[in-house]
């Protein structure tokens, strides 16, 4: 399987300082770093796009100083590098331009952007990551270099390979990233049995979570979550409600019940309900009626709905950044199939005792902080609980 990480745009080719008016590699870094924060603006709103940043900056007698900035507008369009242009007019002549994805090069329902760049007169560009997009893939590098243009690639490669994760991975693999969000008790449980709502993390904790939330195209359970703890699913932070994603229920046989919270809020954010292709027709109308959307796969191992196929089929409608917020079933399947490209494991000093469920059935709870092929990339203290994240090697 390939790793989002084989696509850093090789090499640099950068002009001498007197060309292009750039002193010291600091600069570059400093300034990639802007459009990499720009660009983050945008995550989980602009799919089947990727949320590009970018940034436009001027050398005169005061140094340098931006002027433009842009991320990918909601929906995808327009692209981040005319917008920044837009907003430089004509002083983006003789600019550098810093993007954090290489521009593309192909009509698709804007023009390519590597062509609005060379009719601004930027002088140089600065790219973090080369686009595995088979209609750009270097061809945008290409054809700005053959415009004189001098490009340097590869500043601030591994900030954006993490950020344009799901790009890469639905043009290279064609399933959405799929980050994995459990919480754990301290006694290692992630519910309480039997349809009760177990609070495990505290205040801060539900933050990051929603923060996570709201940069995701979709979040995923399973219809048992649904059935236990009747949830919403939506970013609930002050000023962030409008970044909801869209909410998706495993749903072998269409049980969702019509009087839950999903199904109540359906027209405010999308709901779509995942189900077995040979699941009853009149449950999926009366999802339908009520402004569900139904999906269908074929069944895997066990009755269980095939995971392979739900990823894929997410790919094939756009969906770049997945979500799984489910409870163990959901998170040891997944696992199970190899579809985890990223965990965020909540641990809690709560204890919800021996009756509880466990996190991961037959799977110590040691096990969870270090699995077997994943590498730890952050810890961080947030209250009593502590947020340990891990990447897929």
């Amino acid at each position: 399987m390939s790793s989002s990480r084989d696509f850093a745009a090789k090499g640099t080719f950068a002009p001498p300082a007197s060309a292009a008016g750039v002193t010291s590699p600091e600069e570059d870094e400093r300034f990639m770093a802007e459009a990499l924060a720009v660009g983050r603006t945008g995550l989980g709103r602009t799919w089947p796009n990727p949320s590009v940043g970018a940034v436009v900056v001027q050398h005169g007698a005061q140094g340098p100083q931006v002027i433009g900035a842009a991320a990918t507008a909601p929906a995808g369009r327009p692209h981040a590098e005319p917008q920044a242009l837009a907003q430089a007019g004509e002083a983006a002549a003789g600019s550098t331009l810093y993007v954090t994805l290489e521009p593309c090069s192909h009509h698709g329902r804007t023009p390519p952007c590597a062509d609005a760049v060379i009719a601004a007169g930027v002088r140089r560009v600065v790219v973090a990551v080369e686009d595995p997009d088979q209609r750009v893939k270097g061809r945008g590098i290409a054809r700005l270099r053959a415009a004189g243009i001098w490009v340097s690639a590869g500043v601030g490669a591994e900030a954006a390979l993490s950020d344009h994760a799901g790009h890469i991975r639905r043009v290279t693999e064609g399933r959405p990233h799929v980050l994995l969000k459990l919480a754990l008790s301290a006694d290692g449980k992630a519910g309480l049995a039997g349809p009760r709502p177990a609070v495990i993390t505290g205040a801060e904790a539900r933050v990051r979570s929603h923060m996570m939330r709201a940069h995701m195209d979709a979040i995923l359970v399973g219809i048992g979550t649904v059935k236990a703890d009747d949830p919403m699913l939506t970013c609930r932070l002050e000023g962030c409600e409008a970044r909801s994603p869209v909410r998706l229920v495993l749903d072998s046989a269409l049980e969702l019940p019509l009087d839950s919270a999903l199904v109540r809020t359906a027209c405010d954010v999308p709901v779509w309900v995942i189900g077995a292709e040979d699941a009853d027709a009149g449950r999926e109308a009366a999802l339908a009626e009520l402004g569900i959307e139904v999906l269908r796969v074929p069944r895997g191992r066990g009755g269980r709905l095939y995971l392979p196929a739900v990823v894929k089929l997410l790919g094939m409608l756009g969906i770049t950044r997945l979500m799984v917020e489910g409870g163990p079933a959901v998170a040891s399947a997944f696992l199970a199939d190899g579809l985890v490209d990223e965990l965020a494991l909540f641990s809690s000093p709560v204890v919800l005792g021996a009756d509880a469920v466990d996190a991961f059935a037959g799977r110590p709870p040691h096990h969870l902080l270090s699995p077997v092929g994943f590498a730890e990339v952050e810890r961080t203290d947030l209250g009593a609980d502590q947020l340990v994240r891990l990447w897929r090697r």
